[in-house]
């Protein structure tokens, strides 16, 4: 049997670049090779896009692009392939699937969907609209209240309000939250660009630090909470993991407590949760994943109060992080879908979803 073409691209313009890189070689290393031809494409920082057939440790320490050939994606329904240039030689790589492992802005939120859809090739995870509303923190809370779903209360903030504005901004959080309080920049994810405030100061410089990295800033009433994460899997009938909980090295689930603490962050899985809590979180995890009308994958992000016991949705991630340590496929193994199988099964659903927009109409 031929082998399915895959694109795995990576890399991006955003904050979580170097996350990127580190799912990507997770990824590859345990794609079946005997299934599956492998076309690692990598996106730098500054938006060059390239064709990568070399070592794939090298795309984990970001020396990838050293050998890398420069490529397009052309929009063009007709081609579904990439176009290298060598040397002043033309070459198309033709491609069956995409599997986009892009986390953050121009990646995970819609606009590359986008991009794949023109091409009118399958690709993992979420369409263009909620790829979208699950980036951007203020429409997905905004939609999830407006299901009935449970949020935590915030407010929003713009970058072209500060630093004149930045005055009143902490004069309106310390009315209706007081402190601590959590800043976050709206369309960004693995925490980059997020504080937690216990002051005036500090909440001064959280919002300075979050316009950094996105014109709409998001402040968020603290909860005392056990943070848990539900994985979903489908199209049609999506299915809720087992949830894990996360117990953080820092105050709070930091980039580097994620990342970059050398196993100090703890991660049970499952989560010790009672038998109806655990049903509660899935429920509610499989609820969310469809209020927002999403497809093959989320990982789906829960506070607990420890003081009510009151459930809230944090957020929905449409491409979680796919590193060794990530929640996202090590909650499915832990619900019985090996990370080799949940790859297979994810292309598989890209595939399926794109044989049903196939049969839509175009023209009347």
């Amino acid at each position: 049997m031929e082998k399915l073409k895959v694109g795995v691209v990576f890399g991006g313009q955003s904050g979580e670049h170097e996350v990127s890189l580190m799912s990507a070689f997770s990824i590859i290393n345990v794609m079946d090779k005997e299934k599956y031809e492998i076309f690692p494409i990598g996106i730098t920082k500054d938006g060059r896009w390239h064709l990568y057939l070399g070592d794939i440790s090298k795309i984990k320490d970001g020396t990838w692009i050293e050998e890398a050939t420069p490529i397009i994606l052309p929009p063009d329904a007709g081609l579904k392939c990439a176009i290298s240039i060598d040397n002043g030689v033309e070459k198309r790589h033709y491609l069956d699937v995409i599997f986009p492992v892009l986390h953050g802005p121009r990646g995970e939120d819609g606009t590359v969907q986008g991009l794949f859809e023109l091409m009118n090739i399958p690709y993992v995870s979420c369409g263009v609209g909620s790829s979208a509303v699950c980036m951007d923190k203020v429409f997905s809370k905004k939609l999830l209240k407006q299901e009935g779903l449970p949020v935590v209360d915030f407010r929003v903030f713009y970058k072209r309000d500060l630093p004149d504005g930045l005055p009143d901004m902490v004069d309106e959080v310390e009315r209706t939250f007081g402190y601590p309080c959590f800043v976050k920049p709206a369309n960004l994810g693995s925490s980059v660009g997020v504080s937690k405030a216990h002051d005036r100061e500090e909440l001064k410089k959280a919002l300075m630090l979050a316009a950094e990295f996105d014109r709409k800033l998001v402040v968020e009433r603290y909860i005392h909470a056990r943070e848990i994460e539900c994985s979903v899997l489908g199209n049609d009938e999506p299915a809720a993991s087992l949830p894990g909980e996360i117990i953080p090295s820092e105050e709070f689930y930091s980039y580097t407590a994620k990342y970059f603490d050398g196993g100090k962050s703890k991660l049970l899985i499952p989560a010790p949760l009672s038998a109806e809590e655990t049903e509660k979180i899935r429920k509610l995890a499989v609820k969310a994943f469809k209020a927002l009308d999403c497809c093959g994958m989320a990982r789906v992000d829960f506070l607990i109060c420890r003081e009510s016991g009151k459930i809230y949705i944090n957020e929905l991630n449409t491409i979680p992080g796919f590193t060794s340590i990530s929640m996202y496929p090590k909650m499915w193994e832990a619900s019985g879908l090996s990370y080799k199988d949940l790859i297979d099964r994810l292309i598989e659903l890209a595939l399926e979803r794109h044989r049903q927009k196939q049969e839509l109409k175009l023209t009347l």
